[in-house]
């Protein structure tokens, strides 16, 4: 990934625009986007803000289409503008829809992505687009897994990523939803913090699920090998 100017970012196969976004490009986007297995024919993402995520899906899957609903009239427009400049503008569009909402499909889903609106405190923000893309009254926890389990198909899975102390809480939600944890990741930015984000994949089969853990950046502030090594199909 490379910046050009201060709205906007160059990736290896595309470009993202992100000056009218109420959440900006970020490593949680990229992160999703890279550890997500886009297996199957047909994935939404959930809150797809710039795009970023259903770009990186559609990169990584040439078979796959993609549909991205996001509530904010500018992210919808600003992802529009994006995937209408990318090489995979006939596989992915974009859609106004608040997922509070039942979301009206014909086919089921194979995979359902979601970097959701995670923060809790009362604290909110007075920019009323970021304020619904950051905090989780805007989409509960609770109806976001509900909601995807209904649009799943029998072997459709369910990626997120969410902040450590939401990660009990996120998993205990898709269990009363029918949906079960296969696949865990904790990322750490450096060796020496804490966890600072879960990346989770349920599917409702129940099964083992595996377990594993991400730097961030190496005891010397840099990109870990790891990192490089999920990203290196996107970064420049």
């Amino acid at each position: 990934m490379g910046i050009i100017g201060q709205h906007t970012f160059r990736f290896k196969q595309f470009i993202v625009k992100h000056d009218r976004c109420a959440m900006k490009v970020g490593t949680d986007g990229v992160l999703l986007g890279s550890w997500v297995c886009p297996e199957g024919h047909k994935a939404l993402d959930i809150g797809c803000g710039t795009g970023l995520i259903a770009l990186m899906l559609a990169q990584r899957n040439n078979n796959l289409s993609i549909i991205g609903i996001d509530i904010d009239d500018d992210a919808v427009g600003q992802a529009k503008e994006n995937i209408r400049n990318s090489p995979w503008k006939d596989r992915i569009e974009i859609i106004k829809h608040d997922f509070n909402e039942r979301f009206q499909t014909t086919e089921p889903f194979d995979l359902i992505v979601s970097n959701p609106p995670f923060y809790k405190e009362n604290t909110r923000c007075p920019d009323e687009a970021r304020d619904k893309a950051r905090h989780m009254a805007s989409l509960p926890i609770s109806v976001l897994m509900g909601n995807s389990s209904q649009l799943l198909s029998p072997q459709g899975r369910l990626a997120v990523i969410v902040p450590y102390s939401a990660a009990s809480d996120t998993i205990s939600e898709a269990a009363m939803a029918g949906l079960y944890l296969t696949r865990r990741t904790d990322v750490k930015t450096t060796p020496r913090k804490t966890v600072m984000r879960v990346l989770m994949e349920f599917s409702r089969l129940a099964q083992p699920s595996t377990k594993s853990e991400l730097l961030l950046r190496d005891e010397t502030g840099e990109w870990s090998k790891e990192y490089k090594i999920l990203t290196k199909d996107f970064y420049l």
